[in-house]
């Protein structure tokens, strides 16, 4: 009678060491330093299309001095958490927009005719 719960837990025991080998192999390292850019129109009652544009730390540790540039002009972030995400507001006229921050990652992105 020992034996069957014996083999059980042995088994158990197997299966969730195959399922914790295959979760990592097959998860994606997520790098320590990244950035996501994003441009966009947005139709804003009362004031009609206006540009935004988003920056998300998607990296696994914090990133700090963020600068987003619009050429002339720039907006700064002491830190930007991981995961966190903020909106910005680029003067008229901004055709790009370069993100840079201390961890040496920049990012640049077209902001088109078209969201204007």
């Amino acid at each position: 009678m020992v034996k069957p719960i014996v083999y059980g837990a042995i088994g158990g025991g197997a299966a969730v060491a195959v399922i914790v080998i295959v979760l990592f192999a097959f998860h994606p390292a997520t790098t320590q330093y990244a950035l996501s850019v994003e441009p966009r129109g947005e139709m804003v009652m009362g004031v009609g299309n206006v540009i935004r544009v988003y920056v998300q730390n998607t990296g696994s540790s914090p990133l700090t001095n963020v600068k987003i540039g619009y050429g002339n002009t720039s907006d700064t972030l002491p830190i930007l958490n991981i995961g966190e995400k903020e909106m910005f507001s680029p003067p008229a006229g901004t055709s790009m927009v370069t993100v840079t921050d201390d961890q040496n990652v920049t990012v640049m992105k077209p902001i088109s005719d078209s969201m204007q």
